[in-house]
């Protein structure tokens, strides 16, 4: 991912100008407080994406580790699990 860098006060005096290059380059802009970088700046749709991905991430790093440490089950019993839990979360939500 591509960055841009930017003083502060851009955020501040220049909001709508990062706003738009934020949405239209999906790129991150930096936003640097006495010339070091403090913050990143990103679109909603680009934040949503990365949590989605950080949030997959960790549920395949969850599955490896369940592989690795011999934690599986028969694909059918896992289907039958997920299935009863569907079922009573709509029997609770009636």
């Amino acid at each position: 991912m591509k960055s841009s860098i930017r003083p502060s006060a851009d955020l501040r005096n220049h909001y709508s100008e990062i706003s738009r290059q934020c949405r239209e380059t999906r790129e991150a802009v930096i936003i640097t407080v006495n010339g070091r970088g403090d913050t990143a700046v990103l679109g909603l749709q680009d934040y949503y994406q990365m949590k989605s991905e950080l949030e997959l991430l960790r549920i395949l790093a969850e599955a490896d580790d369940d592989v690795e440490n011999d934690r599986v089950a028969p694909m059918q019993d896992t289907i039958e699990d997920l299935r009863a839990a569907l079922l009573e979360r709509k029997t609770n939500d009636l």
